[in-house]
């Protein structure tokens, strides 16, 4: 069976600031298996900043239209249409629309479920 549906703003809710669409996983038949890795599209206004964000998932973005800047504890760097930016887990980012378009791109992050913490347990980035 084929499954397809298409990345698009309108098909999107608020979180972390922006607009974004869950695609990974999607609406899964009864009994298949969950998948090891997540991804949704985001949607950043013009002239918008997402909200700070940490987690403990490796992130790729695959930057669809527009450009950007990222903030990755730190560490600064600019993207652009067809750039893909690797964010390591456990790093506070933050990702910023400098440009007069909405800045869209696919983020593929794994594992699908954040560990869980335990207290006590350290985190290693």
């Amino acid at each position: 069976m084929i499954t397809k549906f298409r990345i698009h703003e309108g098909a999107a809710v608020s979180e972390f600031g922006m607009a974004c669409q869950r695609i990974i996983p999607w609406q899964a038949q009864e009994g298949q298996e969950e998948p090891p890795f997540g991804g949704m599209a985001c949607f950043l206004p013009a002239g918008a900043s997402s909200d700070p964000d940490c987690h403990d998932q490796d992130e790729v973005m695959v930057v669809l239209s527009g450009s950007g800047s990222l903030d990755l504890a730190g560490d600064k760097a600019e993207f652009t249409t067809g750039d893909v930016v690797v964010l390591p887990r456990n790093k506070e980012h933050v990702v910023h629309n400098p440009g007069s378009e909405t800045l869209t791109w696919l983020s593929v992050y794994w594992p699908l479920h954040e560990p869980k913490w335990t207290e006590g347990a350290e985190v290693t980035a």
